[in-house]
């Protein structure tokens, strides 16, 4: 795969890298690049993330399952009360409008049939690294149970837990994805952004 040669190659960290076969393109949102797999045209591209990215040009990328895209995964944080569960719930709500997290979100707080209260935070499983970043950059702690991933969410669906409350998360990013026939413009540019 050959890229173009990069200046200020730092601002396209955290984005991607898609190979068409015959040319790639640098620069693609994770939306952008979900839109593209789900066309029979483009299901079958490479997808890299960047890494990082360095003053000279030079990028290190990371190549990205292409199903990871139609996944979502999550952090579910588990109480046995619902005082202290409430608490979590509104703690994440709350840090998340002072610092928006890199993606959008859904949060719920729910019961389980055994008295078991979780708040869950799911979002698209190819944003976990930056998710995870984010919930230590805020300090989000809390006294119970935690697991998390893409297994994690399946079988929380599939609980059917009592949803108390919900909230939905904004992603902080300033970058506006390209739709329709931008982006379909976007697939023959070496540089998206």
């Amino acid at each position: 795969m050959k890229l173009p040669e990069m200046k200020n190659a730092e601002k396209y960290k955290g984005l991607y890298v898609v190979d068409f076969g015959d040319h790639s393109g640098v620069g693609f949102t994770a939306e952008e690049v979900a839109e593209l797999l789900e066309s029979e045209k483009f299901k079958d591209i490479k997808v890299y993330k960047i890494y990082r990215a360095y003053p000279d040009g030079k990028m290190e990328l990371k190549g990205v399952p292409n199903s990871i895209f139609e996944l979502e995964a999550g952090m579910f944080f588990y109480e046995s009360d619902e005082s202290t569960a409430r608490g979590d719930y509104k703690k994440l709500v709350n840090s998340a409008v002072s610092t928006a997290p890199p993606t959008k979100a859904k949060v719920h707080l729910a019961k389980y049939d055994n008295g078991k209260f979780v708040t869950a935070i799911i979002y698209p499983a190819e944003q976990n690294d930056e998710v995870s970043k984010w919930l230590l950059d805020i300090d989000y702690k809390t006294q119970g149970l935690v697991e998390g991933g893409i297994d994690a969410v399946k079988h929380y669906y599939s609980d059917e837990p009592e949803v108390l409350e919900r909230h939905q998360l904004f992603s902080s990013s300033q970058i506006e994805s390209l739709t329709g026939e931008q982006l379909l413009a976007a697939t023959k540019m070496a540089r998206v952004r």
